[in-house]
């Protein structure tokens, strides 16, 4: 329960840091991370004195007109409730030595995170979703990757005007490509400020829609609809076409490997323990201590295959028998491989998965050129977690080894 209550905690303080410069957008000079380590201990006590101020004052007045108080207000006081000024100031500090001018908001909004570099003739790329899911969405905007993304509710879509104005932030002239989940309501959401984007502000938007969950749907036909879900996979899209705008190639050509990417990838999951969205308040779906469920999504979509624990070798071999034939991935193939913890499996535990991937894809011939062993998507703080695998050819493999640096994700 700690470790949930301290990841919560330093999500939402990270996203207040990152957006704390547009508190005081209103002045000549829009306050940076720069600016905020220059400054004497003293003027940040008073910058936050005077926020905290502002904040109560909202607060009060949303209660007395039975309103809701604005996103930042609820961000702040869910980060910053029960923390001291000096703490929060060292959380602050702590962010912004790390990333002092990388990020900040697109039109002061908590929820519409975009990169500070702009390269004038650059694809621009933008993702979005529900919150509930860190480091997606907020921790792959960054060098080689994304340049901007919107985040909803926990497990809500982001909508389309918080997507229209990160668009029109992350533009530099050569158009934007939108990548997101197969999810009805991204789908009608993105779509919706794709043409706002067009219609109202004359910027081009192309989309890919990723959707490699194997367990979720079967595979499409070809030129038919994907009804896959998008789960953990969708970060080797974002990988390859990160570094593809990065080389400064067209919109066209992007959303072309952007596409590719989406094609070769597949993954699936397994779920040991339910996860609780605050709103709500309770589990989503039970199960038991000595169980798991094979397939299920990262909202509580059901799997495949609900029975008692077994072990992770047999685990792994049961869901890379299925994703293995679903591509099919063939002997002398060359991969990347994720291995994604949900939230409440830890390293070392991802570590033993990870293991015997190796070991299962050695005895198909299967080459892995790279692993990725972490936490890339995750639902709040459910345990399990899910493999992915990207098939590469000397096109992709290039793209997965470029430079990227974000906050939650590099490659050196």
């Amino acid at each position: 329960m700690m470790a949930r209550f301290t990841k919560v905690v330093f999500a939402a303080a990270l996203v207040c840091a990152l957006c704390l410069p547009a508190v005081a957008a209103q002045s000549a000079t829009d306050l940076t991370g720069k600016h905020w380590l220059q400054s004497s201990q003293n003027e940040k006590l008073a910058f936050l004195y005077g926020a905290s101020n502002i904040i109560a004052i909202e607060q009060l007045i949303a209660q007395q007109q039975g309103t809701q108080a604005s996103p930042f207000v609820t961000a702040w006081i869910k980060a910053f409730g029960n923390t001291n000024w000096t703490d929060i100031q060292k959380k602050l500090d702590a962010w912004y030595a790390a990333h002092p001018d990388q990020l900040t908001c697109a039109g002061g909004d908590l929820h519409c995170l975009v990169t500070t570099k702009k390269f004038p003739g650059k694809v621009g790329i933008a993702t979005g979703g529900g919150s509930g899911h860190l480091p997606l969405f907020l921790g792959y905007v960054g060098d080689g990757m994304l340049d901007g993304c919107c985040v909803g509710d926990v497990f809500q879509s982001p909508s389309a005007e918080q997507m229209l104005a990160v668009t029109k932030e992350i533009n530099a002239g050569a158009g934007v490509l939108y990548i997101y989940g197969n999810y009805n309501g991204d789908i009608f959401n993105f779509d919706m400020a794709a043409e706002m984007a067009d219609f109202e502000e004359d910027i081009h938007v192309e989309s890919v829609v990723a959707g490699e969950d194997v367990a979720s749907a079967a595979p499409s036909t070809p030129g038919g609809k994907n009804t896959r879900r998008g789960v953990a996979g969708i970060v080797f899209v974002y990988k390859c076409a990160g570094a593809a705008a990065a080389q400064m190639k067209d919109l066209q050509e992007v959303k072309r490997i952007a596409e590719k990417a989406a094609a070769n990838v597949r993954t699936m999951g397994v779920a040991l323990s339910p996860c609780i969205v605050p709103r709500v308040g309770h589990p989503g779906f039970t199960i038991g201590d000595d169980e798991m469920e094979i397939g299920m999504g990262i909202h509580g979509e059901p799997g495949i295959r609900r029975g008692k624990l077994e072990p992770a070798d047999q685990i792994v071999d049961e869901m890379l028998e299925k994703i293995v034939a679903d591509l099919p991935y063939c002997s002398g193939d060359d991969v990347a491989v994720l291995i994604n913890g949900l939230g409440a499996t830890p390293l070392d535990e991802q570590y033993i998965v990870c293991r015997r991937v190796s070991q299962y894809l050695a005895q198909k011939n299967i080459h892995v050129h790279r692993y990725f062993v972490g936490e890339f998507a995750t639902a709040i703080e459910m345990a399990g977690f899910s493999i992915s695998l990207l098939k590469l050819d000397d096109e992709l493999r290039p793209l997965i080894d470029a430079p990227a640096n974000t906050p939650f994700f590099k490659v050196l």
